[in-house]
């Protein structure tokens, strides 16, 4: 997979966000938000959500254009503190086993959530929660506000393609 170089600053912002808002278009038009801890793996944005009743599983596969909002000083506690905007192509990875394959994101999960191994080991007494599918969001566009002003335009950069891995 390719190697994905975004703004430093937003960079940092992804390795600490505890949360960010994903943000699909309903069948209707209409752009629905969703709160979720987004994780970065240095080629694509990547979150999971449970496979039960996610409407927002059903609005990425009818529309995969969505953006993500990196936007709370209060989620994003330990790096300055800037806002962002990444847009791209979202895909849910329903070819994989819902039971494990969000497993890989662990140690990014760890890193900013250590609480997250508490609920691992109780797994079994929460099956639903884990039961989780892999939203993948390939950036397309990154609009940056430095020291979060947005009273001034977004610094604006499309992210650029480092190496190409097989």
């Amino acid at each position: 997979m390719d190697k994905i170089e975004l703004p430093k600053e937003v960079e940092d912002l992804l390795s600490v966000a505890l949360v960010a808002e994903l943000t699909v278009i309903a069948e209707d038009g209409r752009p629905i938000s969703y709160p979720l801890i987004p994780f970065w793996d240095g080629s694509r944005l990547l979150f999971t959500s449970a496979v039960l009743f996610s409407r927002k599983l059903e609005h990425i596969t009818k529309n995969p254009k969505v953006s993500v909002s990196l936007s709370d000083p209060v989620a994003m506690q330990g790096v300055p503190f800037h806002r962002a905007v990444i847009q791209g192509d979202a895909r849910v990875l329903t070819h994989e086993d819902p039971h494990t394959s969000w497993e890989r994101l662990l140690p990014l999960w760890r890193a900013k959530e250590p609480v997250i191994d508490m609920f691992v080991k109780k797994r079994f007494g929460i099956p639903l929660f884990f039961e989780r599918h892999t939203i993948e969001i390939e950036p397309k566009r990154v609009l940056l506000w430095r020291d979060g002003d947005t009273s001034q335009a977004p610094e604006v950069s499309t992210p650029r393609v480092l190496a190409v891995s097989s």
